[in-house]
Order: structure tokens, then C-alpha cells, then sequence
């Protein structure tokens, strides 16, 4: 197949002819260029194109400068071919009308993010998967080690972990009976029960409420059992090791107790991705509460059943830290 050069022309608008330059007329049918006496040359440089044939019917060959390709997207005016912006009544360059059927359509961009209920998760923190994005189309989206949103190099992830699906039109997370839960950011204060855990840096706690000390009394000789004295403390905190076992146990002095690095009543200089105080547990009217105190890495809880998430949420799942994001449009 050989290439020649060919000039630029215009195309009638009424038949799509091929036309000279200087042409006032459409050569085939008659109808009038449309050009009010400007050069086609003034809008578009003079330059020339590579086409394939010679001896192929003359075809239609349009050239857009870049700022002229969106509009054109919306509507091209049938007499001068120029392109006419969405929403406009005439023509710009020739001064046709634009047809009211083609004034009145409005574009709709087809996306992930198309449905306003939709949302996606971007994972922030995930052994080398940093920044990955996971748009969430369908009605429910399983994470494990199984299903739709899968994470097979996480041992603490389970087959079936977690599922984000759609309820009323916002986002739902459900925990699938994981072994290790699905944790959720928490902002400010929130409510928080007796034996469930939460994550403050990289340690995972567990709180337990305590029962008044009792005196049992010596044994039957008489002798009373020696041990470190205790004051009354209304629960404690258990540092949670892998397999479940407690590692450091700390009783509450009174009805509060605070966490962190450096200066908190339960302190873990070492762990780099805790703040100098980072959250506190308090009890007041018989309500547990833990409050996060403005930490850069945030403070976790262990959701039960499932939870609705907000358009920022942070959720941790095994190892990965997913954040979420929901279409507010």
C-alpha cells in the first residue's frame, strides 16, 4: 500500500464531501460552506497528512487542536464543522443554531465511581502493595485469603476475613468470624466492652474489668498467703502476644488510664508508631470509654458483627491497613 501527500480541504457538513480550500460551495450537493468569508486556514495551520491509497474515494480527514478535542466530544456544527462546548445555542464560528434535542443531552462519564454508593479502598500500608486501589463495584466484596479481594501472602488474614458490601446506600464491613478481626480507626471517644481489644502503635490490648478484692481468709492451719499488695483497681489492661498469650498486665490506679511512648501511665518507648500519649481507657457511670488523644497512627478497636464506614475510615485486616473512600457526589 503506497502513501501520498494530500492538503487540507473542508468537509461539507451537509454530505460529507471532500472540498478545495477556497471552495464557497460544496462540489457535490451545492450547500454552502459555511466559512463567512474566513480561511479554513486561519483555524487550522496549513500542514499536510500521510493517507493510505491514492486511489480510495477521498475521505473526510479531521484535524483537532488539543483544546478542540473535549468540545468536540459534545456536538460538531453541521455546517462549518467547528466544535460548539456543550450547552451553547449557536454555533460559535458560523452562527448555525445547535438543535434543541442536542443542547438539552448532558454527558455521563461511565466510571468505578459512577453510582454514588460506590466506593473503593486503598491500601496504605501492605508489604509492597502500598497505594494499590480496590473499587468496589459489586454488592458484596469477600477479603481473605479466598474471594474478591484477595491478600494470600497474610498469615493473619483468614480464608474468609471480612466483607464490604452496600446496606441502604452506604458502605457496610462485616466480620466473617476471622480469627483476628477487623479493627477499625476510631475518632475521638467511642464506647468500648469489657474483654474486646483494640490496637494502639503495634501492640494489641485487651480490657478486662475487675472484680473487689476479696479476702479469703488464712488457710485451714492459719497461715495467710503472701502476696505483693494490691489496691482496688477497676480493670486492667492485658498486652496481647501471638497465639493469645498475655504478655504485660497493668491495673488502672483509679478510673483512667493512658497509653504511649513516653510520659503515659502504660508506656512502650520502643514502638516507634506510638505517640507520647496516645490513647486513654476511662470509666465513668458504668461505661467503658477509649479515646484516642490526637495520635499520629490512630487508635484501633476490634469492630463485633459489623459496622458502617464513613467516606476516611482507616480499617486494618490482618496485616493491611485499607483506607476508605465513598463517592460523596
Amino acid at each position: 500500500m503506497t502513501l501520498e501527500k494530500q492538503e487540507i480541504g473542508v468537509v461539507c457538513g451537509q454530505c460529507d464531501w471532500f472540498n478545495p480550500l477556497d471552495g464557497r460551495a460544496c462540489a457535490q450537493c451545492g450547500n454552502a460552506l459555511g466559512m463567512r468569508g474566513q480561511s479554513r486556514a486561519s483555524a487550522i495551520s496549513p500542514q499536510t497528512l500521510e493517507v493510505e491509497d491514492s486511489s480510495a474515494p477521498k475521505a473526510a480527514i479531521h484535524i483537532k487542536e488539543e483544546s478542540d478535542v473535549e468540545p468536540a466530544r459534545h456536538y460538531v456544527c453541521r455546517s462549518c464543522s467547528s466544535p460548539v462546548p456543550a450547552g451553547h445555542k449557536f454555533c460559535g464560528r458560523c452562527g448555525t443554531p445547535v438543535p434543541a434535542d442536542v443542547r438539552e443531552l448532558k454527558t455521563n462519564f461511565f466510571g468505578d465511581m459512577q453510582n454514588p454508593t460506590k466506593a473503593k479502598l486503598i491500601l496504605i500500608r501492605g508489604e509492597g502493595m502500598d497505594g494499590l486501589s480496590f473499587h468496589l463495584k459489586a454488592e458484596q466484596h469477600i477479603v481473605g485469603r479466598e474471594g474478591q479481594l484477595i491478600f494470600p501472602d497474610d498469615p493473619f488474614v483468614s480464608p474468609r476475613h471480612a466483607n464490604f458490601f452496600y446496606r441502604d446506600g452506604a458502605l457496610v464491613v462485616r466480620d466473617e468470624g476471622s480469627l483476628n478481626g477487623v479493627y477499625i480507626r476510631i475518632r475521638g471517644t467511642v464506647p468500648i466492652e469489657p474483654n474486646n481489644t483494640f490496637l494502639a502503635g503495634e501492640q494489641l490490648f485487651r480490657l478486662e474489668k475487675l472484680d473487689p478484692i476479696t479476702d479469703d481468709g488464712p488457710d485451714p492451719d492459719g497461715t495467710n498467703f503472701y502476696a505483693s499488695p494490691r489496691k482496688d483497681s477497676l480493670f486492667r489492661l492485658c498486652q496481647i502476644f501471638r497465639g493469645n498469650a498475655v504478655g504485660m498486665t497493668v491495673h488502672a490506679a483509679g478510673s483512667s488510664m493512658t497509653v504511649g511512648r513516653d510520659g503515659a501511665d502504660l508506656n512502650f518507648p520502643e514502638d516507634l508508631f506510638m505517640s507520647a500519649e496516645h490513647c486513654r481507657i476511662d470509666f465513668a457511670n458504668g461505661q467503658f470509654t477509649l479515646t484516642d488523644l490526637d495520635s499520629r497512627n490512630g487508635t484501633y478497636v476490634r469492630i463485633k458483627g459489623e459496622r458502617r464506614l464513613e467516606h476516611g475510615d482507616y480499617v486494618f485486616i490482618g496485616r493491611k491497613l485499607l483506607r476508605v473512600e465513598v463517592n460523596t457526589n
